[in-house]
């Protein structure tokens, strides 16, 4: 008698794990693709499930973007604040710091980003996770600056100033590579950078010469010629 044999179903995994494949599957596609990637069927596919199973554990699916996006910079940011050396001095972390985030083996988690403020902008969940990862960011890198500045009185540089300029730069040059606009060399431009942030002192603002206050009678509006 002939007999035929069944394909073997697959494994059920516990709902933990299967929760956790369905985020590693869509955290391994948005690296890849973009967060424009992350659909439904695209997170299904990726895993190997069927996309009612990815809706059963994801149901809203703005919400699941926003939570890979914080898995993907999240990741990166405690990966680079972590290699923060307090043996060496300031310049030299700051340095390691921005090469490390130019470094076009970054362009992918660039990508994030640069798509995490356009999408976030009609994504209220995705937008929200934007704004708290920037806080983080500038937060750790301003009491990074700080702590060295308590360290070193010759520094005069405003922490917190120095940190939001270092992080717009970054920003802005990581997303200028991703068309290819950006300098061959990005050591130099790293260097470059970091002058720019800390090579200018912190004084008050220069009062503009059409904002000074003038006498009146200095400044006559028409003069009599008789």
């Amino acid at each position: 008698m002939k007999t035929t044999s069944r394909a073997a179903a697959p494994r059920r995994l516990p709902p933990e794990e299967r929760e956790r494949s369905i985020l590693d599957g869509a955290v391994a596609l948005a690296s890849e693709s973009g967060l424009e990637a992350l659909t439904v069927r695209a997170v299904a596919a990726r895993v190997g499930v069927t996309p009612a199973l990815v809706a059963h554990y994801r149901p809203v699916m703005e919400s699941f973007v926003a939570e890979v996006f914080t898995a993907i910079v999240s990741a990166e940011r405690d990966e680079v604040i972590a290699a923060y050396d307090h043996a060496v001095d300031l310049r030299t972390n700051l340095l390691r710091l921005i090469e490390t985030l130019l470094d076009d083996s970054r362009d992918d988690v660039a990508m994030v980003w640069v798509q995490s403020w356009a999408l976030g902008a009609r994504n209220e969940a995705l937008g929200a996770r934007v704004r708290a990862e920037m806080d983080l960011w500038h937060s750790a890198l301003e009491d990074l600056i700080a702590r060295a500045i308590a360290e070193d009185p010759v520094l005069s540089v405003d922490a917190g100033s120095s940190a939001w300029m270092l992080l717009a730069m970054v920003d802005g040059m990581s997303a200028h590579s991703l068309v290819h606009w950006a300098p061959r060399d990005r050591a130099d431009l790293a260097r470059r950078t970091l002058s720019a942030v800390l090579d200018v002192p912190v004084e008050a603002p220069a009062i503009p010469h059409s904002l000074e206050t003038t006498p009146l009678a200095a400044t006559p509006l028409a003069e009599n010629h008789d």
